[in-house]
């Protein structure tokens, strides 16, 4: 149902060098940019992420509640794909371990403040 989210940064270059090194890991690269946006996706019908600098020109800011999920096929990617995300300078926000019966996800922080988690089922 999600074409694609877009996270805003007030560091296109530092936020970019950060998703390019995670999303590899999901199977994801670079198929848009410009001065102001880079998009990122696995497939061309697969859902997207992305990082743009606000149009309004007013620095990029969190917001409270919101959160991208990014699903895995296995536990392991889970675990994998979230240690990278704290190795390449985000921040914790809840290790990776079971949530409930057939949920599995690790929720980080990216350089900006944004919240994800990366998940699977089963």
């Amino acid at each position: 149902m999600i074409g694609y989210v877009t996270l805003g940064t007030n560091d296109l270059s530092r936020a970019a060098k950060f998703y390019d090194a995670l999303l590899v890991e999901l199977g994801g690269k670079r198929f848009m940019e410009d001065e102001r946006f880079i998009a990122w996706s696995a497939g061309e019908h697969a859902a997207g992420i992305g990082l743009t600098k606000p149009f309004d020109g007013k620095p990029a800011t969190v917001g409270n509640g919101v959160m991208v999920a990014l699903v895995v096929d296995s536990r392991d990617k889970v675990d994998r794909v979230h240690k990278r995300a704290l190795e390449l300078g985000g921040t914790d926000e809840g290790p990776a371990g079971p949530r409930g019966e057939g949920f599995y996800a690790g929720y980080f922080r990216d350089p900006d403040g944004n919240k994800l988690n990366v998940f699977c089922m089963g």
